[in-house]
């Protein structure tokens, strides 16, 4: 981070129960950004936005409850491969 003059490193794509995670003194975000991931985990999903500034926002949203949505076929298809849990 030093070398590149890079003061944050914002990364997706590996589950955070709670939509995001902070860690390295603030060095290095991951964002999560499905909600109820497999339609099974329960975790928050996240966005992050950035200001002018480079201060970071992170705003959280769960998952449409069961009665808004409609599940894709696969969702309930008990022959479905389980590549990710």
């Amino acid at each position: 981070m030093k070398f590149n003059n890079v003061t944050h490193i914002a990364r997706a794509h590996q589950l955070c129960t709670d939509g995001y995670q902070i860690v390295f003194n603030d060095a290095l975000s991951t964002i999560w950004s499905a909600p109820n991931y497999c339609y099974r985990c329960g975790n928050v999903a996240a966005v992050m936005e950035v200001a002018e500034d480079v201060k970071r926002r992170y705003n959280t949203f769960t998952a449409a409850p069961d009665t808004d949505r409609e599940k894709p076929e696969f969702a309930s298809n008990k022959d479905a491969p389980d590549y990710f849990l």
